[in-house]
């Protein structure tokens, strides 16, 4: 039989969520890239599932937390922002996975949600916040934290406001056939033959005329 491929623990988060104290599940599965793939995986709400996004605002960086479900609204973000720096945002961006790497100090593209660990402050979605338990990004891609909000929020320090909007996912327009389908009632309209005309050929009728001999 085949050796089965141990997969690494993420050490550094391990370390500092024993050393804070926090109660958690370190959840393992297989290898996930985005939050959606996270709640079908792990079957999860998708508002149970916390999405992490580097930030840049002007010249400094911010780790956002928003639900799978949901999806940044920079301008509200910059709001939020101002507000919580006390001081006037101008320019909210999410930065390319090269600079983030090199922001973070990290080797790949999985991060944590856990800010502190970069040294960054966290601000979090209020729709997220109201969910009971929600399960969180560490630095692997075949393991999550699934652990009470309220502690995650305290032990970042997380701000909290509203700054998502309601993804929108587009529903794909029908064919001319599925379209016909549908107003037939579920079957599938049947061209019909047309039967051949048959040509009827009229004989018409030529009237005899009396020849009368000349004597």
């Amino acid at each position: 039989m085949p050796k089965v491929k141990k997969r690494k623990l993420p050490a550094k988060v391990i370390k500092y969520l024993k050393k804070a104290g926090v109660k958690h599940d370190m959840l393992e599965h297989k290898t996930i890239y985005t939050a959606i793939d996270a709640a079908n995986t792990m079957k999860k709400k998708m508002n149970e599932i916390a999405k992490s996004l580097l930030v840049k605002a002007d010249k400094d960086y911010f780790m956002i937390i928003l639900p799978a479900d949901q999806n940044l609204d920079i301008n509200k973000l910059k709001k939020t922002l101002s507000k919580s720096q006390q001081k006037q945002i101008k320019v909210v961006k999410i930065p390319g996975e090269k600079i983030a790497r090199d922001v973070l100090k990290v080797k790949k593209d999985s991060i944590s949600a856990f800010g502190s660990l970069y040294k960054l402050p966290v601000i979090m979605e209020k729709r997220i916040a109201k969910v009971k338990k929600a399960v969180f990004s560490s630095d692997s891609f075949n393991h999550s934290v699934e652990m009470v909000v309220k502690d995650f929020i305290n032990l970042e320090e997380a701000v909290v406001d509203t700054f998502g909007v309601k993804k929108k996912i587009k529903k794909p327009i029908p064919s001319k056939s599925a379209r016909k389908t549908s107003r037939a009632g579920g079957k599938s309209p049947v061209s019909k033959k047309k039967k051949p005309v048959k040509k009827k050929i009229v004989k018409k009728k030529v009237s005899k005329k009396r020849v009368v001999k000349k004597k």
